[in-house]
Formats: C-alpha cells, structure tokens, sequence
C-alpha cells in the first residue's frame, strides 16, 4: 500500500458519516461551557443530550447557592476552590446572581461537627468574611449556639440556563442533539464512531476526534459504554424543596456543619430555597450506575444507564417538605414561620471518597488518549472554569 493510499484510510472508514473535531455528552451547565470553550477555540462540536431541552436535571434542581467556601469546613480543598472562582463566575454571570440578600451560618448548640472557633478559625484561613452576631430577632438562641453574618450569593438557575441555551444556539460551530443519547462507541482510526438512538428510535452515527462526558449522573454509564474507567460514586435521589416567608424573605441560613439544613433565596425569584442532610436525599445507591427501586426495566426514560427526570416521575418519592421544614423551624423564633410551595427532585451523585468530609472536588480527567476521552465530574456551579485547564 502506497503512503498517500495509508493515510487516506482512516477517512474512507468514516465517510458518509458527521464528523466533529469533538463530541460532549450531557446538556447541562458544564457539558454547555464545555462546548462553548471548545468552540471558541476552533472546535466544531457535537453537544448530546438524552432529554428534550438542555438543563433539565441537577443543573435546574439545587439549590442556587454561589458557594464561597463557608460550606465545607471539613473540606479545605472543595472550600478553596468555590472561592478560588467565585470573582470570576460573579463578574461574568452579574445579571443572574442574587447580591442583596443577608445570609447567615450557624452552628448548632447539640451534634455540629465543628465549633464556633474552628468555623472562625477556617474562615479566617481561607480569607472570607464572617462576623459573629450575639442577637437577633428572627433566630432562636437556645438551639443556636454560634450565630455568624457572613457574604454568601445566589445564582439564578432559571435563568442562568436561559443565558447558556441562547448562546448555544447563536454558536455556530455547535450542533445541538438534544432527545439523543449514544448507544454504542468504537475507538479506530484516531478517532470515536459514536452510534446514537434519538427519542423517535430513528439511529445515526457521528464520528469525533475526542469525547467530553459531562453527564454527572449518568457518568459512570458513559464511561462504560466507551470502555474506560469507571469513578467510584454513590447517587442519591435528592429532593430541594421550595418554601415562602414574608417574616424570612431576602435571608438566608444555613445550619452547620452536620445534618442540619438550609434555606435562602433561589436566584432572583421570591422562593427560598429549602434542603436539609438528613431528609433531602431520599434513596441512595452505592452501585456504579444509580440503580433504584422506583425504575421499571420497561420504562424507557429512567433507566441506570440513562436516568430520568425525577420531579415528572409518577414514582418519585414522596416530598419530605414537612420534616425539613420541622428541622428548621427551631432555629428561628417564634415570629417567623414558613409556607410550602413545591419540590424539585433529580439525582445528585458524588465520590465515595469524599462521604466522610461532605467535599465536592471537580473531577476532569483524561482516561483515554488515543482518541482521547475526557471525564468530566463536578457539583459547584462556579467551578466551570475548570474545563480551561484540562481541555
């Protein structure tokens, strides 16, 4: 075989076939700046998505909170890096993000994990701000033991996804698959032949140089299904609650650090959002894919290689809105009080290294290099910026 005839053939194997420089799996917030930074660079991108619309599942149902590190104090590393770009994600997203509103940290009089001191302590480490309040009207202190002002935002999820659907649509090198999901991928000539199923069944087959998986809960699915190591995760059907209050409106508290709760604004909306360690996770799995019991092996639409949408599921679990917000309610006084409006529920997955100190480290990893495959596993809106350093 002639040299020219060598390198013509990779291109023969894949012609008649839609060629991308690179494939990203999962439409919410991360696979979407994914795509939009490859695509900046000169890359021409195929952007799937199992369901009909982008941000359908944990990018839409959380519970809005720009994380500035006061969350995990047993974590020093997830703590560092919220903040490390909480400047830039603020700067660049200052119209969807919520600055007005009080929000307040507490630690707990029985059971908290952490101590007044070693909360001041942390945060004096990390260099963010918190002052101690010794009264106030709205919290009860006889179950406080430590209560701190502090500078913590909200994000607006809502209309956050609405920002990053319209520039996807106005990017010209991406071309959106949304209600498609691969089914099946070979690694040949340098590159992925990637087959997938849309919604109708109707199948078609793409071919890329590299492979972005940013599916979050299905992350494990895909990494199987494209023959690379699996990550050692636990998934959890998770449910954010949303409540009103004229007493608590533009406040926010969170109770630490142990299984206690939250609630504070939800973006720009009048909705606090409402979540709580012991009764926002409803089911767990501990299996490589999310396996639970509320699946059927006919339902096409949440499976443990595609997981659904749990909040239009007739079998999602029961709201535990009533026992979160029995949680909560002792921390304030009397004068405050709570309606429930509604829940949202998706299902949230993390690293089973990380059960014992609750951190939230972004996972970017290169498992495959020829072609190359990309596992992109992360929880922190504002560690999107991640992306910039592996890709």
């Amino acid at each position: 075989m002639s040299e020219t005839a060598s390198f013509a053939l990779p291109e023969l194997i894949f012609a008649g076939m839609e060629q991308f420089d690179v494939a990203v799996i999962g439409g919410g917030i991360f696979g979407c700046y994914a795509a939009l930074y490859l695509a900046g660079k000169g890359a021409r991108v195929a952007l799937l998505e199992k369901e009909s619309r982008l941000f359908r599942k944990a990018s839409l149902v959380n519970q809005a909170r720009l994380h500035g590190g006061y969350h995990y104090p047993r974590s020093i590393a997830t703590a560092a890096l919220s903040d490390e770009h909480k400047a830039r994600f603020t700067e660049e997203h200052r119209r969807f993000v919520n600055f007005s509103f009080e929000k307040y940290y507490a630690i707990d009089r029985f059971g908290s994990f952490t101590d007044p001191s070693q909360f001041e302590r942390f945060c004096e480490y990390l260099g963010i701000p918190c002052e101690r309040v010794g009264e106030h009207p709205l919290f009860n202190f006889e179950r406080i033991e430590a209560l701190y002002s502090t500078v913590e935002y909200s994000f607006d999820p809502v209309l956050i996804s609405a920002y990053y659907r319209d520039r996807i649509a106005r990017e010209k090198a991406i071309e959106v698959m949304t209600g498609t999901r691969p089914v099946s991928a070979d690694a040949s000539g340098h590159k992925w032949t990637i087959l997938c199923k849309q919604e109708t069944g109707k199948t078609s087959t793409l071919v890329a140089g590299t492979v972005v998986n940013a599916t979050y809960a299905a992350t494990n699915a895909i990494n199987r299904l494209f023959g690379v190591r699996m990550l050692d995760l636990t998934h959890e059907i998770s449910e954010i609650a949303f409540v009103g209050s004229p007493q608590f409106r533009g406040k926010g508290l969170t109770v630490m650090d142990g299984p206690f709760g939250s609630v504070m604004p939800y973006g720009l909306s009048d909705l606090l959002s409402l979540s709580s360690v012991a009764y926002t996770h409803h089911k767990i799995s501990y299996e490589q894919l999310p396996h639970f019991d509320c699946q059927t092996e006919h339902d096409p639409n949440c499976r443990p290689k595609a997981p659904g949408i749990c909040t239009e599921c007739p079998r999602r679990p029961a709201s535990n809105a009533r026992k979160m917000l029995a949680q909560m309610q002792p921390y304030f006084s009397d004068q405050v009080s709570f309606d429930y409006l509604f829940s949202y529920f998706t299902i949230k997955s993390k690293l089973k290294a990380n059960y014992i100190d609750d951190g939230r480290p972004t996972e970017i990893d290169l498992l495959r290099s020829d072609p190359k495959f990309y596992c992109l596993f992360a929880g922190k809106i504002n560690s999107i910026y991640e992306v910039e350093k592996i890709l």
